[in-house]
């Protein structure tokens, strides 16, 4: 019998131990090699523990226990080898099998059958009358096939009445006492440690300014279907916002600096932090050098790295570093919010979501769609001027994007020397 003994990795220089998050096998399962086995969260980020070799698993810790790295946490037995998979003659009897059944089958002229809706989705009709009565799906009983909601009823719960408010809230609070417990994982104390840490151990600061959105807004509007046939994605808002924040940066160098003892270090590149949200919480990649990309770069390198965050495949070389942070509370419809600055890092820029305002143009009352922008930083290292100076400096970038192409000038200044 030979067996393996399977450690646990180290995640990332001065990280000593990991918290078992789930295991994806149970002891007694025969497994390939590279299959993955369970998940691992650590105080930056969930890993996967994969096998080392085919065989079958003994489990040695729990799901919930924190373990050493370098600790044995699974054995696996060589000796004992995965089934040998179907043979190519059976998958080909099958596909013939299944080509004759397609051969029979009537073909439908319609795929859309009410069996492809989940219970409590109204049809277009009562979705359309619905909206009109300002009527929630939670308030209707669907009489349809698989509880998919009709027109009738809708009709009918309006001739009957809708249901109370007692009977709406039933749908979500249920009246009792109970309390769950659940235990923090590594990574939430982490960043619950670090956010105090921040508070207790920076002179932060927050300035507000505002942006008016609309040079933004008519350059995707103008060339939002060539950019997506060119570069196969959408032009965000964060692209425009990440490429501001790299000029402003160059001519506030402050901004993108941090401490290190007794010393001040300045970083001549922009490794950008980017907040993204994730099913284990906050995380934040960072995209490196953003200095040197162009918008539809930035749009693809954070496509890419959210998509990582949501797969949940993000690693710690994906948000090691950083010199600022962008987070977009905007998404979530936050109108104002004072970030909290992402350590060791001296400044972090939020962003908010657009509201149309009134506002005084030229001596005329226009309606112009606005962002409010809030800057958090280090007091420390960064004065009043240095902080205000690069939000004004952002904002103009962003009010005015041809600036973004020069230095932060526009044409005109170059040409004229200023």
């Amino acid at each position: 019998m030979a067996i393996v003994e399977l450690k646990v990795p180290s995640p990332g220089e001065s990280i000593t131990e990991v918290v078992i998050a789930r295991w994806v096998k149970n002891t007694g399962d025969v497994v390939e090699k590279d299959e993955v086995l369970a998940e691992v969260d650590s105080d930056k980020a969930t890993l996967t523990l994969n096998a080392e070799e085919a065989g079958k698993i003994e489990v040695l810790a729990a799901e919930g226990d924190t373990v050493k790295v370098g600790q044995v946490v699974v054995k696996i037995d060589t000796s004992v080898k995965p089934e040998a998979k179907a043979t190519v003659v059976v998958a080909e009897k099958k596909e013939v099998v299944a080509e004759k059944k397609a051969e029979s089958a009537p073909v439908a002229t319609n795929t859309t059958t009410a069996s492809n809706y989940a219970s409590g989705t109204p049809s277009v009709a009562a979705a359309k009358l619905m909206t009109e009565n300002n009527i929630q799906s939670s308030q209707i009983k669907g009489t349809g096939k698989d509880g998919r909601i009709t027109k009738q009823d809708v009709l009918a719960a309006l001739s009957n009445g809708l249901p109370t408010v007692a009977e709406v809230l039933s749908n979500s609070w249920k009246g009792g006492r109970d309390k769950d417990r659940t235990k923090m994982t590594s990574l939430r104390k982490t960043v619950a440690k670090r956010l105090v840490s921040v508070k207790n151990e920076t002179a932060m600061l927050t300035t507000f300014n505002e942006v008016d959105m609309s040079e933004i807004y008519a350059i995707r509007a103008k060339y939002k279907d060539k950019f997506k046939e060119v570069h196969g994605s959408n032009i965000g808002f964060m692209s425009f916002f990440t490429k501001a924040v790299t000029e402003a940066l160059y001519h506030f160098p402050a901004v993108n600096a941090m401490i290190d003892g007794d010393e001040i270090v300045y970083n001549k590149y922009c490794d950008i932090g980017i907040a993204v949200s994730a099913p284990k919480g906050l995380m934040v990649p960072v995209l490196r050098n953003a200095e040197l990309m162009s918008l539809a770069d930035i749009e693809k390198g954070i496509k890419n790295l959210a998509v990582k965050a949501r797969d949940g495949k993000l690693t710690i070389a994906d948000m090691e570093g950083g010199t600022f942070t962008i987070t977009n509370g905007g998404v979530f419809g936050s109108m104002m919010s004072t970030p909290i600055i992402n350590p060791p890092q001296s400044a972090i820029l939020g962003m908010h979501n657009v509201v149309e305002r009134p506002m005084a143009v030229n001596g005329q009352v226009v309606i112009r769609p606005m962002m409010y922008i809030a800057l958090s930083y280090d007091h420390r290292i960064i004065d009043g001027r240095e902080s205000v100076g690069f939000l004004v400096k952002v904002k103009e970038m962003l009010e005015n994007p041809s600036r973004m192409l020069f230095g932060g000038k526009v044409p005109e200044e170059i040409l004229l020397g200023l």
